[in-house]
C-alpha cells in the first residue's frame, strides 16, 4: 500500500460528480449560444435564453438526459463500495498534493460543492500537527498531550490550506507559537462558501473547542492570510452577537494581507461578466462568470454578513453598499501589507498592489471614515517587492510579526 494517497475512493466519486455537473453546464451554454444564431430576434433586448425545439432541442436534451443517467448509474454503483473502500485505506494519509488541490477545488466551486452534497467538499474542522481533532475533551486530551493555555488559532486563506503555512521548512507559525508558548492549532474551511457562513460556523466551533481544551485557556491569539482575515472578523462579529466566552480571552489578531475592503480583481470580473452579457451571440457566456463560488465574489468589496449577500443575486452590480462591521474592543490587531512595487504609487504598486489585495485595502484604509479601522500605526507594516503570498513565507514577515507580539 502507497505511503500517501494522491486520490482516495470518495474522490473517484466527487469528480465523477463534478464532471456530470460540468458537462450539463456546457450543454446548456451551446444550446443557448445556438438559440441564438437560429433566432436573431433575441439579439435585441433583454430576452431569457430559450430551449431550441424540434430535433435540435431533442438533441441537446438527450445529452443533457443521457449524461444525468450515466452519472447517476455510476454514483449509485459507487456508494455501496466506497465505504468499504475508505475503511481499507483509512489508515494511509493523503498526500499534500491531493490536499492542496481539494482547497483548490472547494475555492473555486466550494458553494456547489456542498449545494450539491459532493463528497469533495470540505468540512471545518480543527487540525493538530497535521491530524483533524474531535472535539471532545477525552480525544483532544490525548491529541494534544501538552495542551497550553494559550491558543494560537490559524486562518488560511481562498482555496488554501493548513499545509501551506510552510515552504522549505520554515512556517511563522513555529515561531509565533514558540514565543508565546502557545498550542498552534489550524482552521481548515470550505473557502468557495460565504464569508459569513464560514465565520459563524467559526465562531461557534472554536467556542467548542476551547470549552473541550484539555487545559484552560486563558489566551487567544489568531494568525490569520487573506480570506482567513475576513473570516476571523465574521467570527468575531457573530462571536458578539452570541456572547461566546472565547472573546474574553482573546488578546491579538494578526492580519496578513487580507483585503478588509475588498480585491479588484472580483469587482472587475463582475464588470467583464456584464459586459459579455450585453454582446449578443456572446451573452450566454456570461455564465461562465457565474461559475465562481460565493466566496470569491465575497472578495468584491468585503462581505462580512449574511445581509451583505441575500438581498440582492450575488452577480449584480451594486455599490458598496456592505454593512459596517466593528472590531471587538479590547484586543490587539496587527495588520501586515505587501505590494510588487519599490515605492507607494509607482506603476506596480497603483496598478497590481500585492497582486491581488491594494495596500490601502490591507491596511484597512477606505475613502469613507466611517468604514476605515484605523490601525494603530505602529501596529502596521507594509513590505515592498512582495507578493501577497510572501507574507506567507518571507521570514522579515515572521520576524515582524514575532515583534509585535513580544510584549504579550
Amino acid at each position: 500500500m502507497p505511503k500517501e494517497l494522491h486520490v482516495k475512493p470518495n474522490d473517484v466519486r466527487g469528480y465523477g460528480k463534478l464532471a456530470v455537473d460540468a458537462t450539463q453546464r456546457v450543454t446548456d451554454l451551446v444550446e443557448a449560444i445556438h438559440q441564438r444564431i437560429a433566432r436573431p430576434s433575441m439579439l435585441f433586448g433583454q430576452s431569457k435564453d430559450e430551449r431550441t425545439t424540434g430535433i435540435t432541442g431533442l438533441v441537446y436534451r438527450g445529452v443533457r438526459e443521457i449524461t444525468g443517467a450515466i452519472g447517476f448509474g455510476i454514483d449509485q454503483t459507487l456508494q455501496p463500495i466506497i465505504p468499504l473502500l475508505e475503511k481499507a485505506v483509512a489508515q494511509t494519509p493523503s498526500s499534500p498534493a491531493r490536499e492542496i488541490l481539494l482547497a483548490v477545488v472547494n475555492g473555486v466551486v466550494g458553494d456547489h460543492l456542498e449545494a450539491s452534497d459532493n463528497p469533495l467538499a470540505l468540512q471545518m474542522t480543527f487540525r493538530y500537527q497535521d491530524k483533524p481533532l474531535s472535539l471532545n475533551p477525552e480525544a483532544l486530551s490525548a491529541a494534544v498531550p501538552d495542551a497550553r493555555g494559550h491558543v494560537l488559532v490559524v486562518v488560511h486563506g481562498l482555496c488554501m490550506n493548513d499545509l501551506q503555512w510552510t515552504r522549505d521548512g520554515y512556517s511563522h507559525v513555529d515561531g509565533v507559537a514558540q514565543q508565546l508558548n502557545a498550542s498552534a492549532v489550524h482552521l481548515r474551511y470550505n473557502s468557495g462558501r460565504h464569508i459569513s457562513q464560514n465565520g459563524r460556523e467559526f465562531a461557534a466551533t472554536l467556542e467548542l473547542l476551547l470549552a473541550s481544551w484539555p487545559t484552560k485557556v486563558t489566551k487567544l491569539t489568531l494568525l490569520t492570510h487573506s480570506m482567513g482575515g475576513l473570516v476571523t472578523r465574521s467570527a468575531c462579529h457573530y462571536g458578539m452577537q452570541k456572547e461566546y466566552r472565547w472573546l474574553r480571552v482573546l488578546k491579538n489578531v494578526v492580519f496578513l494581507g487580507t483585503p478588509h475592503h475588498g480585491a479588484p480583481l472580483e469587482r472587475h470580473g463582475n464588470l467583464f461578466q456584464r459586459a459579455v452579457g450585453v454582446i449578443p451571440f456572446a451573452a450566454p457566456l456570461a455564465r461562465l462568470g457565474m461559475l465562481r463560488s460565493a466566496g470569491v465574489t465575497d472578495l468584491r468589496y468585503g462581505a462580512l454578513v449574511d445581509e451583505d449577500w441575500n438581498r440582492r443575486g450575488r452577480f449584480d452590480h451594486a455599490p458598496d453598499d456592505r454593512t459596517i462591521v466593528t472590531l471587538p474592543p479590547g484586543v490587539r490587531y496587527f495588520v501586515a501589507a505587501a505590494t510588487l512595487g519599490k515605492t507607494l504609487g509607482d506603476n506596480k504598486d497603483t496598478l497590481l498592489g500585492d497582486g491581488l489585495v491594494p495596500v490601502d485595502s490591507a491596511l484597512g484604509k477606505h475613502p469613507e471614515s466611517a468604514r476605515c479601522l484605523y490601525f494603530s500605526p505602529s501596529h502596521q507594516a507594509l513590505f515592498y517587492q512582495h507578493s501577497h503570498w510572501d507574507l506567507l513565507y518571507r521570514r522579515e514577515v515572521g520576524t515582524q510579526i514575532l515583534q509585535w507580539l513580544s510584549n504579550t
